[in-house]
Parts: structure tokens; sequence; C-alpha cells
């Protein structure tokens, strides 16, 4: 099995999700990925994936919802506004299919990434480390704890 990576499913705060497809992936550089085992309470062990810091740059034909993400806000106003106005994307799948496997659309396995979050006010809902911006049909996003959007992409 030669495992590829298919697309990313970005995860909001709210449960809202955005899968783009890999063609529509300029930049992409997701730092420090490490892996944790733990439990919250009596809950069952689980496997995590943080990661130090994500960016990603989008081409504009990723600025829309899949029938299969539950994302009202993305379908009225487009994806790249809504990231723009919310500061909330949480975590991120990584997913692969089989590129030897006779259906090559079939996910055969993801990973989880879970971005630095800092809450920037009392509801908890945006993230201090996610900057973004649009420019030219493109969308930019740095989740960084110590670099914004401007930092990375400064001739953007």
């Amino acid at each position: 099995m030669k495992k590829v990576m298919a697309h990313l499913k970005f995860i909001f705060r709210n449960g809202e999700t955005w899968t783009i497809n890999r063609e529509h992936i300029g930049d992409l550089w997701i730092k420090q990925v490490t892996t944790s085992y733990g439990r919250i309470g009596n809950s069952e062990f689980q496997e995590i994936h943080p990661c130090e810091s994500l960016r990603i740059e989008l081409s504009q034909e990723a600025d829309h919802v899949h029938s299969s993400d539950i994302n009202l806000g993305g379908i009225e106003a487009g994806m790249f506004d809504r990231v723009a106005k919310y500061q909330d994307i949480e975590m991120m799948d990584i997913m692969y299919h089989d590129e030897d496997h006779p259906k090559s659309d079939t996910i055969v396995q993801s990973d989880r990434i879970y971005f630095p979050y800092k809450a920037l006010d009392t509801d908890g809902n945006d993230n201090e480390y996610q900057s973004s911006k649009v420019v030219k049909d493109k969308l930019y996003i740095v989740v960084d704890p110590n670099h914004t959007v401007d930092d990375i992409y400064p001739d953007k």
C-alpha cells in the first residue's frame, strides 16, 4: 500500500469542517508534529498529534464547502471570508488514500493534528495564535505562537 495524502479537513472550534483537496494547496508546512497519549477522567486512552505550528497557502478553488462538511457560514460567505472573520481552527485531519487501491478515492487512513490554541477572549472561541489574509484570490493561514501570517508571508 502506498499512502498518499488526498485532502485536509480543518475542524473549527464550533464543530464545523472544511475539506480541501490536495490540488488546491500551495505552500504547506506543519511543524514539529509529536505523539502524545492520555485520557481525561475515566475515558479511553487516546493517541493525539499536537504540532508546533501550521502555515498554508490555498488557491481560490478551495473557497467552497463540500456537501459532507457541516458549515452554513461557509455556504453563505465562502470559506475564505469565514476563516478571515473567525480565528477558530482547532485541528485538522490529514486524509490518505491508497494509490494502489482499485478505488483510489477511498480514504484508508487519517491523522488528526492539533494546533496550538490560546483563547483570545473569555468566550474561548477565537485563537490568539491564528492569523490569515486573502491576497489575489489566495488564502494564507498561519497558526503559530510566535509568528503571524504577515511574518511568514510578508510579500503577499
